[in-house]
């Protein structure tokens, strides 16, 4: 299956939720981005290392890494592998140098690891294709809110599933409404929400 190689274009406070964070990834040479909601705790991890802050004590990543480098493990590649149901599955490529594992991971740990590593992103075109939100003209997606993230020390997590997002009553012709009226006020958070609900009817 054909990857897709993809950048970390925007973090941001939930607008809806309390405890949520919207993790945009964008296509590299590409204008589709892929909203991922994750947790308090990964988008603090996330923001703290892309503004390399150093933290008083390691935090779990930090001391994952540590270990891994200690027995001289490098994580080679993060693969966004699939959706469920809303939720993102995703892999750690590792190697040793001699040998080459996979582990499984939340898809928000993986980043939060990925950014230290130094390791490159994918997911697979269908995914993209998918749950994949297009974005038009020059619009700007947000990292103004990464410092202020990264300083924050709430720990409360959200579920990535979709269930509870308060979309199920509306139709399709509205549900589609909706996504572009999110678009348009750049409610990334808000639109995967939608683009979830969108994406678990045409698989049903």
């Amino acid at each position: 299956m054909k990857k897709v190689k993809l950048d970390i274009v925007g973090l941001s406070y939930s607008q809806t939720q309390s405890g949520a964070y919207a993790l945009v990834l964008g296509e590299v040479n590409g204008r589709r981005r892929l909203p991922i909601i994750i947790g308090a705790f990964e988008a603090q991890a996330i923001a703290i290392e892309i503004e390399k802050m150093t933290p008083t004590r390691p935090l779990t990543h930090d001391l994952f890494k540590s270990f891994a480098q200690l027995y001289h493990i490098q994580i080679l590649e993060v693969l966004i592998y699939n959706l469920v149901d809303g939720v993102f599955f995703a892999k750690l490529i590792c190697s040793d140098g001699e040998n080459t594992q996979e582990i499984d991971a939340r898809t928000s740990d993986a980043i939060a690891l990925a950014v230290r590593f130094n390791a490159v992103i994918y997911t697979y075109e269908f995914i993209l294709s998918s749950a994949g939100i297009v974005i038009e003209g020059n619009d700007f997606l947000f990292l103004e809110n990464m410092d202020s993230i990264a300083k924050e020390h709430s720990t409360e997590e959200i579920h990535t599933s979709i269930q509870g997002s308060g979309y199920q009553a509306f139709s399709d012709e509205e549900l589609q409404q909706k996504l572009e009226e999110a678009l348009a006020e750049e409610a990334y958070e808000r639109a995967a929400r939608i683009r979830d609900e969108i994406t678990k009817r045409n698989t049903l």
